[in-house]
């Protein structure tokens, strides 16, 4: 009997569960209901008087041993089962796989400076927030000028003076201008701040990108073409253009230049005020104070500019309507430019 006993320990000492089911099979034999030490006690009345100590110790060894192993894999495996079901594989794709679409704004961004990009203008970057000679009074806005109550400005606490969040671009332009000598051909793009009332056609920041061409002998016809260059490259050939005559202290002569509105093809809507036109952008040559302001001859040198609203163009490239739409986040409207990737 002792032989058969220890050859039940041998056993469960070997015992390796691989899965719920032999686990279920092992307990069934060693502890369930009618497990083998039931026989084994059976038996226990045959067992000589000096034996039976040690063969009933050896007994409730079995009992003993096969619960503890019977413990050890039953948590083994649904610690298993567990970190199964929550292990995230990082590395794995997500289902249903979603595509991602880029902003309406970086779209026409984008496309606005690989159009200047083909005629020669390179790109130029500067901070959002100014001190007040490169804001304002670098491009003829002084202290007293009545042209400073045209900007609705963000101002900015400061102990280094007049500092403000940028109305335009230009700045970035006085910062090329410092620096680098004619030719200048350059694009600045970049988020600007007014305190606007924010309404489908207006908001309190937006996207500018400006542009400066400054060489020897430039001319308005030289600005003219160029932007009929840029409309026809953007909204296509039939698209139209008028130039406004129009008032800006950097530059002289200045204008506005309307654009066909592509929203309704010249019919009239709320977002060109039903005129059949959208003012894009203003323009002129640069003020010979403004050249001076920057350390550059105004007298052998001379240029144009131009600044315009990226969210306006993007209205009349995709007929957008609401200007608001682009700052609210919202991805049914972000996922309709999927297909201009």
């Amino acid at each position: 009997m002792k032989e058969k006993i220890n050859t039940f320990l041998s056993e469960i000492d070997a015992f390796e569960a691989q899965n719920k089911e032999s686990l279920e099979a092992f307990r069934i034999k060693f502890l369930g209901s009618k497990n083998i030490t039931k026989d084994l006690f059976n038996d226990f009345k045959n067992v000589p008087n000096e034996q039976k100590k040690e063969v009933g110790q050896l007994i409730n060894e079995i009992k003993e041993k096969a619960q503890e192993k019977f413990d050890f894999f039953q948590s083994k495996l649904n610690d298993t089962i567990v970190e199964a079901e929550t292990k995230s594989d990082l590395t794995r794709t997500a289902f249903p796989e979603r595509l991602g679409s880029r902003h309406p704004i970086s779209l026409v961004r984008k496309e606005i400076i690989e159009i200047f990009s083909r005629i020669g203008f390179t790109v130029s970057e500067g901070p959002e927030i100014e001190d007040d000679w490169h804001n304002f009074s670098a491009l003829n806005f002084p202290p007293e000028h009545p042209a400073r109550d045209m900007q609705d400005t963000f101002f900015v606490d400061s102990e280094q003076g007049e500092i403000a969040l940028r109305t335009h671009t230009s700045s970035v332009q006085v910062r090329v201008m410092e620096n680098a000598k004619p030719p200048i051909r350059t694009l600045s793009p970049g988020r600007v701040y007014r305190n606007e009332a924010i309404s489908a056609r207006a908001h309190c920041f937006f996207h500018q990108i400006e542009g400066l061409y400054i060489d020897e002998n430039v001319s308005f016809a030289d600005l003219k073409q160029t932007l009929m260059y840029f409309a026809k490259e953007m909204f296509g050939e039939k698209t139209q253009i008028r130039l406004r005559p129009s008032y800006f202290p950097f530059t002289e002569p200045s204008a506005e230049m309307d654009v066909s509105c592509s929203v309704c093809e010249g019919k009239g809507c709320n977002v060109c005020k039903y005129t059949g036109f959208l003012e894009i952008m203003g323009c002129g040559m640069v003020d010979p104070n403004v050249l001076e302001n920057c350390g550059i001859d105004s007298k052998k040198y001379s240029g144009f500019a131009f600044g315009m609203g990226i969210e306006r163009i993007a209205m009349l490239k995709f007929k957008i309507n609401d200007l608001r739409l682009y700052s609210e986040g919202d991805v049914r409207f972000l996922s309709q430019f999927k297909s201009v990737l």
